[in-house]
């Protein structure tokens, strides 16, 4: 008799069975990465409540929070990877979450801020310039999803700084 292949099934992923898996529902911004359009934007959206949060935190605890949820977004992000059998699915938006935060580091208080890194963030995630994109195409994994939106993040604050000193 002819053995049957081994076939594996990606899961069927909605609101409800994100609740059954902690790692990929924060990995998936808390179910903003299941926008049909613009999950990365989404993801990012769910970002600005957490900054509004924590924003007035000393930059110790602000960057400690900013390392944090770096470091606990690879262990998640590869968790989620694992579960989907997917490289780099663009629903998994913690990685949008922890770039804008980057982004926000030295930016000063208001909306106006807020937006505006929120604009620039997309900008740099979208458009993946040089070494966002070395980032994007070399790694992979939890790492690599998590380290490309930091960079992004980082070009995006030093956007910011200049437009301060502007």
């Amino acid at each position: 008799m002819q053995g049957k292949a081994m076939t594996t099934s990606v899961p069927d992923v909605n609101f409800k069975t994100l609740l059954k898996n902690p790692a990929a529902f924060i990995a998936y911004g808390f179910g903003a990465g299941l926008s049909p359009k613009a999950p990365g934007t989404m993801g990012t959206l769910v970002a600005i409540p957490i900054y509004w949060l924590i924003q007035d935190w000393s930059l110790f605890a602000y960057l400690t929070f900013t390392v944090v949820a770096f470091l606990f977004g690879i262990w998640i992000c590869q968790r989620t990877v694992d579960w989907l059998k997917q490289d780099d699915p663009g629903a998994v938006v913690w990685d949008e979450v922890v770039g804008y935060l980057v982004t926000m580091i030295a930016a000063p208080q208001g909306w106006a801020w807020i937006i505006t890194g929120f604009v620039l963030f997309r900008i740099f995630d979208i458009l993946k310039p040089w070494p966002v994109s070395l980032a994007d195409k070399k790694l992979h994994g939890g790492l690599g999803i998590m380290l490309d939106d930091v960079i992004a993040g980082a070009m995006a604050a030093a956007v910011m700084v200049l437009i301060q000193l502007w």
